[in-house]
């Protein structure tokens, strides 16, 4: 009889870490990377961040052992050239999916610890003003790829 007992108290505290992540509206979907091109120091994360909720809610800090740095970053044009700048936060508007892509808002990985390798899997905790840590799988692709999709051959 300890057994059954043992076992659904497990299971209870299993739900227990669980239900953060069931509550909140947010979806982390195809987080990727691309693999470092030779000895770069710094690469970028790219994902989907989907709201189905009825609040706004804001992306505020991402971070990963992969790098000694993680920013939120966005590329602007001054003049005639595309700048990356960090940003304080990303929008997730309730409602709607938010693209983090190549040339546009993305996660800053600086001071990389080791090259990122195609076929490598890391985490990184993405922080929401509302939703909390999250934490996602990032895979990492080809040195050329554009989209989750790609291999970038």
């Amino acid at each position: 009889m300890k057994r059954p007992l043992l076992a659904l108290a497990g299971l209870a505290v299993a739900l227990s870490f669980a239900v953060p992540a069931w509550a909140v509206d947010l979806t982390v979907s195809e987080a990727w990377s691309r693999a470092s091109a030779g000895k770069a120091r710094a690469g970028a994360g790219f994902m989907q961040i989907s709201n189905s909720g009825a609040a706004d809610d804001r992306l505020v800090a991402a971070a990963s052992a992969v790098s000694d740095v993680t920013e939120l970053h966005t590329h602007i044009l001054e003049g005639t050239v595309m700048r990356m700048r960090q940003v304080e936060a990303i929008d997730v508007p309730a409602g709607q999916t938010v693209t983090l892509q190549p040339g546009g808002l993305h996660v800053m990985f600086m001071a990389l610890k080791e090259p990122l390798a195609e076929g490598q899997t890391f985490d990184v905790m993405l922080t929401f003003e509302k939703a909390g840590a999250v934490t996602v799988p990032v895979t990492v692709r080809g040195v050329a790829a554009m989209g989750a999709h790609t291999r970038g051959h």
